[in-house]
């Protein structure tokens, strides 16, 4: 793809069903899935495999069907969510490894708030880790995306330097998120920027964003990243998501 295409990562399947009240079963799930595919998204993000069997299930199945069209109509990438775990990304490959065109998608946490209280790492602990890991998801999938989770409250510099090491090891996209809601426009375009500019190895990489709607500026802080170089967006159907929601879809695909 042109490097100006901007890519659409549905993750209605997975954060918006974070939503209360917003569970689906296998089959609402793989429904929702056949008319994302028809919506022509590029990504979707089917759900969290470690998180359930059901889930795991559900992935498998979208997979399957949704990721392997048998009217020979362009596929989605089928994606899978894992923590920066072996048997996480494990499960998350065994659900999407039907699909013709399978991502797993790992995080860790960056931020000093998170390193410290939920993490209880150091940052060398933590660049160790989403170096392995990602090395590890890239000896199974091709195509690996990687989410320093809590970058809004991330240092930028470390953010370089761990962004940097999970390129070496086999990054193909970077997803930066805005994972309290707690970032604004300049601050969140100005966050993309440093990336794209201070990050060895960027060049081969894709760019993502991933919004919350806490302040209410989750479609403006997505425009922004995107105005300073990624060139993905995640996304939800109506804005669904965990707390406030996230980034709309038809919100953002309209703005561009």
């Amino acid at each position: 793809m042109e490097s100006n295409y901007v890519r659409i990562f549905d993750t209605t399947l997975r954060d918006g069903e974070q939503s209360p009240g917003a569970t689906m079963t296998s089959a609402e799930k793989l429904e929702l899935a056949r008319n994302l595919a028809r919506l022509g998204v590029d990504v979707m993000e089917a759900g969290f495999p470690a998180a359930s069997p059901d889930d795991l299930e559900a992935v498998r199945k979208i997979a399957v069907e949704v990721g392997s069209p048998s009217d020979g109509s362009r596929a989605p990438i089928i994606c899978g969510l894992a923590r920066a775990a072996r048997s996480d990304i494990d499960k998350a490959w065994e659900a999407i490894q039907p699909a013709a065109r399978p991502r797993i998608h790992t995080f860790l946490a960056t931020s000093d708030i998170h390193m410290e209280y939920k993490l209880k790492m150091s940052r060398e602990q933590v660049i160790e880790r989403a170096r392995e890991m990602v090395a590890y998801a890239r000896s199974l999938c091709a195509d690996v995306e990687f989410s320093p989770e809590d970058a809004g409250r991330s240092d930028p510099r470390f953010l370089y330097e761990v962004l940097a090491e999970v390129i070496r090891a086999g990054a193909t996209t970077l997803n930066i998120p805005d994972t309290v809601g707690y970032t604004y426009p300049e601050e969140y375009g100005a966050l993309i920027s440093g990336i794209v500019h201070n990050t060895a190895g960027i060049e081969n990489c894709i760019v993502s964003v991933h919004c919350h709607n806490d302040l209410g500026m989750a479609t403006a802080n997505t425009l922004a990243g995107i105005r300073a170089g990624a060139r993905q967006a995640e996304v939800t159907i109506n804005g669904i998501g965990e707390r406030a929601g996230n980034a709309a879809l038809e919100e953002v695909v309209m703005a561009l």
